[in-house]
């Protein structure tokens, strides 16, 4: 299996010059190409990639704050930054960067790039997966990141194609199904108590009889009603032990 990579760059001739460099020199396949990072970073919460390669100098968020949203990832990819400047490789390789390539990119300065990833990365496509969850999960507001403790989310509640999550302070949306956000949080700690609902079980301060005689949950903090569905409550009865 080749590996797969996304290019993060606003020129159109720098984002055709390393898509050109890569295929010529690898078996790396370029998966995407975006020139906005917050476009880049909502691609990164539902696609899997190993290599990213980044420019600094993007609109909407910036390569390196874009790339420490990347860092906080469980199952993070090797990122490649790609810039003119050279005052960002400290930032960059405190934030464990593969390698920070200078434009103008020299043909053979890319060609040990790729022959490094190769050789770097190509173990890894045969190991056994290991199964690492986070311990931060990233949410959005009005356009803003906000990197979160697993452990300050109180309960989500799907939406079409999203799901809103609910903090202390507030309510946050991640880009994908409650179906997902469940492989990403601790089995232990949060239950999915309704077809659309989930719960952290540490923030449950009341469990009221309800109707049909299932349940209503109220969360310190934040109030709210969630319901604990017909077909859950013999679970949920053994979680708290009821």
């Amino acid at each position: 299996m080749s590996l797969k990579a996304l290019i993060v760059e606003d020129e159109y001739l720098a984002r055709e010059e390393l898509s050109y460099l890569i295929a010529t020199h690898s078996d790396i396949e370029v998966v995407a190409a975006f020139e906005d990072g917050l476009e880049a970073f909502k691609y990164l919460q539902t696609h899997k990639v190993d290599i990213v390669f980044l420019d600094i100098q993007i609109p909407s968020i910036d390569g390196m704050l874009l790339a420490r949203n990347i860092h906080q990832f469980a199952d993070k990819p090797h990122i490649v930054f790609t810039t003119a400047y050279k005052e960002f490789a400290v930032d960059a390789f405190e934030l464990e960067a593969f390698d920070y390539l200078l434009k103008p990119i020299s043909e053979p300065r890319m060609q040990g790039l790729l022959h490094k990833l190769a050789s770097t990365l190509a173990p890894v496509q045969v190991a056994e997966p290991t199964v690492c969850l986070p311990k931060t999960i990233n949410l959005s507001k009005d356009g803003r990141i906000r990197i979160t403790a697993i452990n300050d989310i109180y309960y989500a509640v799907a939406r079409e194609k999203s799901t809103d999550v609910y903090l202390r302070d507030g309510v946050y949306s991640v880009p994908f199904t409650i179906s997902e956000l469940m492989t990403r949080l601790p089995a232990a700690q949060f239950y999915r108590c309704h077809r659309s609902y989930c719960v952290n079980l540490t923030k449950i301060q009341e469990i009221t009889p309800w109707i049909n005689s299932t349940y209503q949950l109220t969360l310190v903090d934040v109030g709210g009603e969630i319901p604990v569905s017909r077909s859950n409550l013999k679970e949920f009865r053994e979680l708290m032990q009821l």
